[in-house]
């Protein structure tokens, strides 16, 4: 491993212990980066990371997809999702009050989150794979984060980020999937009652079944694919909103119920 990957993942994990967010890391990352590939070192960094969680005794319990927005992927200059790791000490309760030290720059998103009940470790899979290796969904709510200030990120940066992860909150009510349209589920987020964000499963790449496969196809051919138990969260259905100290966000997607995310002053 090139110790300059190293260094930049190193920068990344004191900025998470610290809670003092650092500059853009993709200028460093470009320098490094084999061949000129940024993607592929980005998700170097994100892999020393993620590692260093699970020798420090994180459990890696599932994944996250970003970047499942057309109008998002165009505004960083991509054409495809990206992923990060989930591990337990990042789940929250619902409705659990979270402390604001846990968090840098939060954000929340409402999402739908599947959980598997079989591998899928074949190079590619179908929506039909994904379906049958799917124990059932929940509502959920993301709060990502950023370890670069003032979320100047560009996709490198998002990458080595762990995809700008942060914590999870996942609903408690499980729905099997032939009780859902993913697709055409509408998802409404509040804030103490006040709406923020409007969407549905159709702004997750058409579908969240279809990010799911992207995730499960990308993770298969890196030699780590999705495994029974695994929670997946498939991404945004709506815009994201900035969260302040004392918020409540509330998300109702249709179908599944609902999830609380709780912060405090």
């Amino acid at each position: 491993m090139d110790q300059r990957l190293t260094s930049i993942a190193d920068q990344l994990w004191q900025a998470e212990q610290s809670g003092e967010p650092i500059a853009p890391v993709r200028e460093q990352i470009e320098q490094v980066a084999a061949g000129g590939d940024l993607l592929a070192a980005a998700y170097q960094i994100q892999q020393i990371n993620t590692q260093r969680r699970i020798s420090s005794g994180a459990r890696l319990v599932g994944r996250k997809i970003g970047l499942t927005s057309v109008a998002v992927q165009r505004q960083l200059g991509v054409a495809s999702p990206d992923f990060g790791a989930l591990f337990a000490n990042m789940a929250v309760g619902d409705g659990e009050e979270i402390a604001w030290a846990r968090l840098m720059q939060p954000k929340a998103e409402a999402e739908i989150a599947l959980v598997l009940e079989r591998d899928l470790p074949r190079d590619k899979h179908t929506v039909a794979d994904l379906i049958t290796a799917t124990a059932y969904a929940l509502p959920a709510i993301e709060v990502v984060g950023s370890r670069i200030a003032n979320w100047d990120i560009r996709l490198a940066d998002t990458v080595a980020d762990n995809a700008s992860s942060g914590l999870f909150v996942l609903g408690t009510r499980p729905v099997s999937l032939h009780r859902l349209d993913l697709a055409g589920c509408g998802m409404t987020m509040e804030r103490r009652g006040d709406q923020v964000s409007v969407g549905a499963g159709a702004a997750c790449l058409g579908n969240p079944l279809n990010a799911a496969v992207w995730l499960a196809d990308t993770l298969a051919r890196l030699g780590t694919p999705l495994r029974a138990g695994d929670v997946l969260m498939t991404g945004a259905l709506g815009p994201m909103v900035a969260v302040q100290p004392g918020d409540v966000f509330t998300a109702q997607i249709e179908g599944l119920g609902s999830v609380s995310a709780v912060f405090s002053h």
